[in-house]
């Protein structure tokens, strides 16, 4: 199977064989590779505008899988739904977020260059909104 990321500068990546393929919407294309046994970090992630979704642990890449089938994403949005109203009626100040990036600090790291694990899952339930910012979630979602 093959894998690919798109960087910023629309560069096409195998992640199978790492050969690089570029991808024409721009003029000015940077040469990148990226090396999958190399220790990444959120700031690195930042970079990558991916056709396949990546997650990091531990600062590795890791592949996640094609997208969901539509059972998967009927649960999913039934979820979400139903989550949302119950939040609501209970007067909640708890937010829900579908597929969102959860940037997961080992020892309280805020810094992009010092969060290594970075997971996007399907539905999230966050009520200490300080952890939410413009780019997903900064630590477990609680």
């Amino acid at each position: 199977m093959q894998h690919t990321c798109f960087t910023n500068n629309n560069v096409k990546l195998n992640l199978e064989n790492q050969k690089l393929k570029t991808n024409n919407r721009k003029p000015k294309m940077m040469d990148l590779s990226l090396d999958l046994t190399k220790r990444y970090t959120y700031a690195d992630y930042l970079t990558w505008a991916d056709d396949k979704v990546c997650e990091l642990i531990n600062g590795i890449i890791k592949m996640m899988s094609p997208a969901a089938r539509p059972i998967h994403q009927d649960i999913s949005t039934s979820l979400v739904y139903e989550l949302k109203r119950f939040i609501k009626k209970n007067k909640g100040r708890c937010k829900v977020y579908p597929n969102i990036d959860v940037r997961l600090p080992m020892n309280g790291e805020k810094e992009d260059e010092q969060i290594y694990n970075v997971v996007r899952s399907d539905i999230s339930v966050i009520c200490d909104l300080s952890k939410i910012d413009d780019r997903g979630c900064l630590a477990l979602p609680t």
